[in-house]
């Protein structure tokens, strides 16, 4: 009886003995495979918002469908309680702890903020970051129409776009307005080279009017080629004291809501009516592109005082050094345009 009790107990101890080691080992091995184990078969790009709680990234994670053992993203995330806002890769290197440990941390991956296209106004720069940014628009436009604000920068709400260059930044999505725009100072200011600078200074302007004049030649063309050719236009005018009369300014004046500028528009009483003051006016119209900005530090050398639309409509324009030349030019085109209304 002895025996058999000492049978009963010894398989009864190998029985315990290799339950302990399957269930430790189980525990083992998932301990080791949320913090060590890539549990992702994909990449996610994941914006945690203010609203959002643990459960609820959880769920945006696990809905993406990249998650290869959802038991193992649960496990760390369910004594999480809050985790930081913010934008987050998510690629397949990832383990779950690591996820959850980037997610209660805060570290974050930075976003393109692309300032690019037109930009004619501050409320179209605002729309442009709020639409990338978490920052909401309505806050840029009162930050970037705010003498207060632009203080800091030195300059008032008229020459706000000497202050940005657009381009591709990298930023934290959740970076304040305040931070936006620091960088986007910052990141003027370093392209403002001390051979830039010289160059301006040979055309006889400060950084901040080659912004002005930059943004009249992007008024004028959006044909890259052509940009430096326009420059040297308005820069010969400037040199005789002749007034810019650039229609750009007109339409600025006007918020951009002509159809088509008209002899009447001419006569508005504005600093930046450019047919009726001499010289560049008060501040940039538009966010001038890093093209126009070169095209007026290395205009072309000509002897143009005169630019017409090309009667073909195919963006390019007609230059003349003589103002009998230039009506010429003129006719040509509103015949072509006359035509083209029929």
């Amino acid at each position: 009886m002895k025996t058999v009790q000492k049978k009963i107990l010894g398989k009864l101890a190998i029985g315990l003995a290799v339950a302990a080691l399957f269930f430790g080992g189980g525990a083992l091995y998932r301990a080791w495979y949320d913090r060590k184990a890539p549990n992702f078969s994909g990449d996610l790009d994941l914006y945690v918002y203010p609203w959002m709680d643990a459960d609820a990234v959880r769920d945006s994670i696990v809905a993406s469908g990249i998650v290869k053992n959802t038991a193992s993203l649960e496990r760390v995330l369910k004594d999480v309680k809050e985790v930081e806002v913010g934008h987050y890769r998510i690629d397949r290197s990832c383990s779950s702890m690591y996820v959850s440990r980037m997610l209660q941390r805060g570290w974050q991956t930075p976003v393109n903020l692309t300032l690019s296209g037109s930009i004619k106004t501050p409320a179209m720069l605002a729309r442009r970051i709020g639409a990338q940014m978490l920052a909401d628009s309505a806050d840029v436009a009162r930050f970037l129409y705010s003498p207060d604000s632009l203080a800091r920068y030195g300059v008032q709400p008229a020459q706000l776009f000497t202050l940005v260059i657009p381009d591709t930044y990298q930023m934290r999505w959740t970076d304040s307005v305040r931070e936006i725009m620091d960088r986007l100072v910052k990141e003027c200011n370093d392209w403002w080279t001390e051979e830039r600078r010289a160059a301006a200074r040979a055309q006889g302007l400060t950084p901040q009017e080659v912004s002005v004049l930059a943004s009249i030649v992007d008024g004028e063309t959006r044909y890259v080629p052509e940009q430096p050719k326009i420059a040297g236009v308005y820069l010969n005018r400037l040199r005789i004291g002749m007034p810019l009369q650039a229609d750009p300014t007109i339409a600025f004046i006007f918020d951009y809501q002509l159809r088509r500028i008209l002899h009447s528009h001419l006569a508005v009483e504005s600093p930046y009516n450019t047919y009726k003051y001499l010289g560049l006016p008060p501040g940039p119209i538009s966010c001038p592109p890093k093209s126009c900005l070169e095209a007026v530090l290395h205009p072309d050398s000509h002897n143009y005082l005169y630019f017409c639309a090309d009667p073909s409509f195919n963006g390019s324009h007609r230059f003349a050094s003589s103002y009998v030349e230039h009506l010429a030019n003129a006719r040509a085109y509103q015949r072509a345009l006359n035509e083209r209304n029929k």
